[in-house]
């Protein structure tokens, strides 16, 4: 068996990749030869030079679709563009996802609502939709990005911590539903990345408890990583790479912690 990572001919597409997490999956997959299926927020002239330099980076096809991610109807059109446009999806990444952070009894209904949405509902819309093809094809890799909180709980994150454990719930039933046709299906858990997530999280965390952000990363967030610093996002772009790989073949239903030994404790 060939242990190398080799996307030659493969399709992908990769929600949320206009930054963070998502575009280091997306950096590490064109890397090794996957065309590439954009999607997320930002600004139109930005995405638009992410995109093209993609493609001249890395001598691949990479496109863009502005789906929202909170609306099935449009996670299955992208699904479809994508199929028609690149001629199948190989590997699907679901990595959209967004936070808001209050006390349960305090929290927004229409926060619940957007969150279970965009963390949860999207993976299934996207699954829903590509599965069929991969089956025909007999080979696919899904790659569902969960959270730490997937695994672990931390106050005041009900809805957040509620869908990323819905996210390993529904990997666990996708590979047992497709461990026969040579199709995987995995969750990343990564502990805390600085992403624009997690920056909005730190200026909001400074204000509420009238911290410097310095003193919120040192004594909120890294009191749970042992290792004490953010994981990089081309780390957990470097695990994706190896769960396409044909190596990771036997490794499916699982969920993999990325935490600086978080877990561990």
């Amino acid at each position: 068996m060939d242990m190398t990572p080799n996307l030659n001919g493969r399709n992908a597409i990769v929600t949320g990749s206009t930054s963070g997490i998502g575009l280091g999956i997306a950096r590490a997959l064109a890397g090794a030869g996957a065309n590439i299926m954009l999607n997320g927020l930002g600004d139109t002239k930005k995405i638009e030079a992410l995109r093209a330099g993609l493609e001249k980076e890395f001598r691949v096809k990479a496109q863009y679709s502005d789906a929202d991610m909170s609306k099935g109807e449009e996670i299955t059109e992208m699904i479809h563009k994508t199929e028609a446009n690149f001629g199948a999806i190989d590997i699907l990444v679901n990595n959209a996802g967004i936070q808001f952070v209050s006390a349960i009894e305090q929290f927004p209904p229409s926060k619940w609502e957007a969150i279970i949405a965009i963390n949860l509902s999207s993976s299934f819309y996207s699954i829903n939709a590509a599965l069929p093809g991969m089956k025909e094809r007999g080979w696919g890799r899904i790659i569902n990005i969960a959270s730490i909180h997937g695994l672990v709980a931390s106050p005041f994150k009900s809805a957040y911590v509620a869908a990323k454990h819905g996210v390993v719930g529904l990997t666990k039933v996708v590979a047992l539903e497709t461990a026969e046709q040579n199709i995987t299906c995995n969750a990343i858990c990564p502990g805390y990345v600085r992403t624009p997530l997690v920056e909005n999280q730190i200026r909001d965390q400074a204000k509420a408890h009238n911290m410097t952000e310095d003193e919120v990363v040192d004594k909120v967030m890294m009191q749970w990583q042992p290792n004490r610093r953010f994981v990089e996002t081309g780390e957990i772009g470097a695990l994706a790479l190896f769960l396409c790989s044909e190596a990771s073949r036997s490794i499916t239903g699982a969920s993999l912690p990325i935490d600086g030994a978080w877990t561990a404790r």
